[in-house]
């Protein structure tokens, strides 16, 4: 199964230029036979710019996420607004 997953410009940039390794989501996905992600940056940019293969899904509490990824592309304070 493939799925689409909608992205800032901002963030999908980072992503792109590997700046951005991890991409946090409140919600998990519900299926486990994911092949494959397509990126799509949002507006403006409106478009599929980018796929990638899951390579590990980290599920646990803010804090401990946060431990494991504080220097992944993005800030404390986006990290708890998330969640």
């Amino acid at each position: 199964m493939n799925i689409l997953l909608s992205v800032k410009p901002e963030y999908a940039e980072k992503i792109l230029e590997g700046k951005k390794k991890y991409e946090f989501r409140r919600i998990i996905f519900k299926r486990n036979d994911i092949q494959k992600v397509y990126i799509y940056s949002t507006s403006p940019i409106s478009k599929i710019i980018a796929s990638f293969e899951i390579e590990q899904i980290l599920k646990d509490s803010p804090e401990k996420i946060w431990k494991l990824c504080q220097s992944m592309g993005t800030s404390r304070k986006k990290i708890f607004c998330i969640f």
